[in-house]
């Protein structure tokens, strides 16, 4: 009798201290994590994993389409009187024109990707910032133009950070509705330069948000903390407009 209450009692006092036993198993996240979540949520949240919608960027037909970790993205353009047609997805990349496959070597295939990926990716942001090769740095609050923001540094690995893995970007994330309103970048390639990009035209389709952004120009070598104070002292060179057109669910 007496042996089975010590074993009774050991049981419960192992019971409670595996209770009370820290669960290391959940990874407390960064402040950056934290604002880059908020926005994604503000931006579409799970509805990216989902979104399958078309649009149209500088006269070409562009459609992307999520399914968790597969993807497919599409870039259709006319020139010559011949459709060009290019789809990149998690296998690799195709090329038709007219309808007929085109063989595209290894490099042909990683520059071409590099065209459609880039435009997705500026399209659907801030989906692509859960990467797991994205660095998130939260670096502080600041105003502009009488509004609030939080901003966030973005680095990559290089691993599965893409051939511009060097290049740097700031996030300006408003407060109170957790959207991008502003964000920079600079890179290093063909002597390097400096953008700054100001969103406008913001609008919600079927759960979705889509920006267009008018595209500044800075002096290379400026920091990229520097750019919305000369952007508000109309220091910065409008460069470019950069419009998603004609946006559909798909």
């Amino acid at each position: 009798m007496y042996r089975s209450i010590v074993i009774i009692i050991a049981i419960l006092s192992f019971a409670s201290c595996k209770t009370n036993k820290p669960d290391t198993s959940l990874v407390t996240s960064t402040p950056a994590e934290q604002i880059i979540k908020q926005a994604i949520k503000a931006h579409g949240g799970k509805k990216y994993e989902t979104a399958h919608y078309g649009f149209t960027f500088r006269k070409k037909q562009y459609t992307f389409q999520n399914n968790g970790e597969q993807y497919e993205y599409s870039v259709t353009s006319e020139k010559d009187g011949k459709t060009q047609k290019d789809v990149m997805h998690n296998a690799g990349m195709t090329r038709h024109i007219n309808g007929q496959s085109v063989s595209l070597t290894k490099d042909e295939q990683n520059r071409y990707s590099q065209g459609v990926n880039s435009v997705i990716y500026f399209a659907t942001l801030p989906h692509k910032l859960k990467d797991k090769s994205v660095n998130k740095k939260y670096i502080g609050d600041t105003s502009i133009k009488g509004k609030k923001y939080q901003v966030v540094k973005v680095t990559f690995d290089k691993e599965g950070g893409g051939k511009d893995h060097d290049d740097q970007y700031h996030y300006w994330i408003n407060t109170e509705t957790h959207l991008i309103d502003y964000l920079a970048y600079n890179y290093t390639v063909n002597k390097g330069g400096v953008r700054f990009r100001s969103a406008y035209n913001t609008r919600n389709v079927d759960g979705v948000i889509f920006q267009d952004y008018i595209n500044f120009k800075a002096p290379v070598g400026t920091p990229l903390i520097d750019l919305p104070k000369l952007f508000e002292a109309n220091q910065l060179k409008q460069l470019s407009l950069i419009e998603t057109e004609n946006v559909i669910k798909m």
